[in-house]
């Protein structure tokens, strides 16, 4: 089997720069593809602390003006990955969140930014630098979703490509009249080209055009085929079911294992499980929580929006706090979602603790500490927290949606005979059901030898990145060698 190259394009990657699972996915995919044969290099852009990252790079290609300044694309390795930066500074050389400014708006300019990226991408993809010629590009969410585009309308021999849907909520809309602008061709402005309701649609024109869709979890792929799921693509997805595949995320199982974890004052493993109990004292204490290693404690690690279930989470406080539990949350988003949880802590001291912001040693220690993870989404691509959740022994509690059904076991009577179950599923995604399963979650803690097998269970549940490096590298292989997969 001869080696196979692959360009993945993306806007952020751990640990240079992650505002979310994305970041996770592109910097674990490239390790465990190395497995299967598949060498990735990853083309990403030029923030100011991807630079700062990038030592001893070299120029592999420069361009001129590429919307409005001087650019180049530089090679090196860092953080383990092989990568291509490009380096624009009038682009991306601004502090803070990649895709939004200080005024808490997207950039007026990321029409620019984004469609700069894939257009380095698709010079890269065609042979821009000769000693990386890639048998397929490979381009996730709509910051990459011009990439197909640019291939499909250039001239000659092309790459095949890939596009990576890991939420179809973000869409990347911009006005028409940049079309020209963004370097595309008049007939690109078709519906079955670029056009989206009368926009220019990112990643409408990646799913229109790329030779293959893939999803990050098989119920999500699914999903995004209905009216209920689809954010206004169900018709298109529907139409080219035939190259939409769900292929499920895992994590990286050395950043995150609990017998090795740097961020633990305790690390622990699946036969060690009162290792773990210091840890949740650690969290407690921290967090301002009372000292009380015996109350069920539920973790959350999310963005505090609509469609994470935040308001389903504030309608079940109560609940939580009736059954005696304490909960904990570390996460960021949506303005009236974190003042109405900085409320509940007010209003709970030493029941309720919220952390607004992320910090990645203290959800390693959330994940550690807590007993139990609520993910209460309204829909779930994949989700990683659920993962994380299994891998360190915090029963997930989650609704029945995409890649959240497909991971978590539910520990119903059935699973509990079987001696089976690894989380709490339920559905539908109400309040009343959210309000139902934190009860039911409540009733199982109160049987520690029970819990315990769950944990231990749930630890035992294989999140690796294994399973779909076998899958995409397959689906890069069919590529080659049909034209199809």
């Amino acid at each position: 089997m001869s080696p196979l190259t692959v360009l993945s394009v993306a806007s952020e990657v751990f640990p240079l720069v992650k505002t979310g699972g994305l970041g996770d996915v592109v910097a674990a995919l490239p390790l465990a593809l190395a497995r299967e044969d598949v060498m990735v290099k990853t083309l990403v852009p030029g923030y100011p602390e991807v630079i700062a990252a990038f030592r001893d790079a070299s120029t592999v290609h420069s361009y001129g003006n590429l919307h409005g300044g001087p650019a180049r694309v530089l090679t090196g390795k860092s953080a383990g990955l092989d990568l291509f930066v490009l380096d624009a500074p009038h682009l991306y050389a601004r502090p803070g969140n990649p895709y939004v400014g200080p005024d808490g708006k997207d950039w007026p300019d990321n029409a620019q930014r984004f469609a700069a990226l894939s257009f380095a991408a698709a010079d890269l993809g065609r042979g821009a630098v000769p000693a990386f010629v890639p048998d397929v590009v490979h381009a996730h969410d709509w910051q990459a979703g011009l990439t197909p585009a640019f291939l499909h309308y250039g001239d000659g021999a092309r790459p095949r490509t890939v596009m990576t849907v890991h939420n179809l909520s973000f869409q990347g809309q911009f006005p028409a009249e940049l079309l020209a602008e963004l370097g595309l061709p008049p007939h690109a402005y078709t519906i079955d080209g670029v056009e989206y309701y009368g926009t220019i649609g990112f990643l409408k024109a990646g799913l229109a055009l790329a030779d293959r869709i893939t999803t990050v979890s098989p119920t999500y792929a699914a999903e995004i085929r209905t009216a209920e799921f689809g954010m206004g693509l169900d018709g298109l997805l529907r139409q080219r079911a035939a190259v939409v595949s769900g292929i499920l995320n895992g994590i990286d199982e050395e950043v995150w294992n609990p017998a090795t974890d740097r961020f633990l004052p305790s690390p622990f493993d699946a036969r060690h499980l009162k290792a773990r109990v210091a840890n949740k004292v650690v969290l407690q204490a921290r967090l301002g929580l009372s000292n009380d290693p015996g109350s069920l404690l539920f973790g959350v690690v999310s963005r505090l929006a609509w469609q994470k279930g935040t308001d389903l989470l504030l309608s079940s406080l109560p609940t939580i706090m009736a059954q005696g539990a304490q909960l904990a949350l570390l996460g960021s988003g949506d303005g009236p979602f974190e003042d109405a949880l900085l409320e509940a802590e007010r209003e709970n001291p030493g029941r309720v603790a919220v952390a607004i912001g992320y910090d990645e040693s203290m959800a390693h220690l959330l994940q550690a500490g807590a007993d139990a993870l609520l993910v209460p989404s309204r829909f779930a691509p994949c989700g990683l927290t659920q993962l994380c959740a299994l891998r360190y022994g915090a029963l997930p509690v989650v609704s029945r949606v995409g890649g959240l059904a497909d991971t978590v076991v539910d520990a119903n009577e059935v699973a509990l005979d079987a001696r089976a179950g690894s989380g709490v599923v339920f559905a539908p995604v109400t309040a009343d059901a959210l309000d139902g399963a934190i009860e039911r979650t409540a009733a199982l803690w109160r049987d520690h030898l029970q819990w315990a097998r769950l944990q231990r269970h749930a630890m035992a549940t294989d999140v690796s990145w294994g399973h779909a490096a076998k899958r995409y590298a397959a689906l890069f292989r069919a590529l080659l060698t049909t034209g199809n997969a």
